[in-house]
């Protein structure tokens, strides 16, 4: 049974707040004024007399003041950052749609949010909409130009959009391509270096002078002790050392010589 109570509250709730959302009440607002304002601010923006470069490189309270003028002249209320980018978007708009012409009756579409004006609008190369967004309390958010594109401009920017596509793939894959091409010279360049390296490693190996001079050192030490060794024997027999040749002298291991 609760769980049935609770599970029937569930609902009712769920029915109220789809309820309230359905009843939202859309922003109200006056349409003459709303015209009125539009083409204040569109005259404004159309005649060219300020760029955006020049709110932008004003002061915080230059632009205060500008927009403060604006709102004088307009009665709309407007950010200076927003200024400058309807400013920005109108000068990029007329580059793409040719010089403007006229434009048609405004049409008003209200919401919870605010209110959005859009007038269709002729230029010398293509129709765009004018477009005033303004939020619950009348302040302007923005302005914008949009451009009417037909199905042969919408295609051909969908093709060229494919082809960059496309060519940038193809170009990453054959810089690859030839980026791994290279990898098989890798070994060979290490085994090069290595090569190299080894054959200039021994260079800084030869150092037996000591060797030498301890050989001949040893070989000076063996002919003074034969001379000593013949005068030795002179002595005992009573003879001189002339005529005496040592044949060999051999060295042995308890270091005792034989002659």
């Amino acid at each position: 049974m609760k769980k049935k109570i609770s599970l029937v509250v569930a609902v009712l709730v769920l029915v109220l707040g789809l309820a309230g959302c359905g009843n939202a009440k859309t922003v109200s607002y006056d349409k003459d004024t709303l015209i009125q304002s539009c083409d204040a601010v569109f005259d404004i923006i159309e005649s060219g007399s300020i760029t955006s470069d020049q709110i932008t490189e004003m002061s915080d309270w230059n632009q205060g003041y500008l927009m403060a003028q604006f709102e004088s002249q307009t009665g709309v209320q407007m950010e200076a950052d927003t200024f400058a980018t309807a400013l920005e978007g109108w000068k990029a708009s007329l580059e793409e749609c040719g010089d403007y012409e006229s434009h048609k009756d405004y049409e008003f579409e209200a919401s919870s949010t605010g209110v959005t004006v859009t007038a269709p609008a002729t230029f010398s190369d293509r129709s765009a909409d004018l477009e005033f967004v303004f939020d619950e309390n009348m302040t302007l958010e923005s302005f914008t130009v949009n451009a009417h594109y037909g199905m042969s401009e919408i295609l051909e920017k969908a093709g060229l959009n494919t082809l960059l596509g496309m060519g940038t793939v193809f170009v990453m894959l054959i810089f690859m391509s030839f980026i791994i091409s290279l990898i098989k010279y890798v070994p060979a360049l290490l085994n090069g270096t290595s090569k190299k390296k080894k054959e200039e490693a021994p260079k800084a190996a030869p150092a037996p002078a000591v060797a030498a001079a301890v050989e001949e050192a040893e070989e000076m030490d063996d002919t003074e002790l034969v001379a000593v060794i013949a005068a030795a024997i002179a002595a005992a027999e009573g003879t001189t050392t002339d005529g005496f040749v040592v044949r060999s002298i051999k060295r042995r291991k308890s270091n005792k010589w034989n002659a």
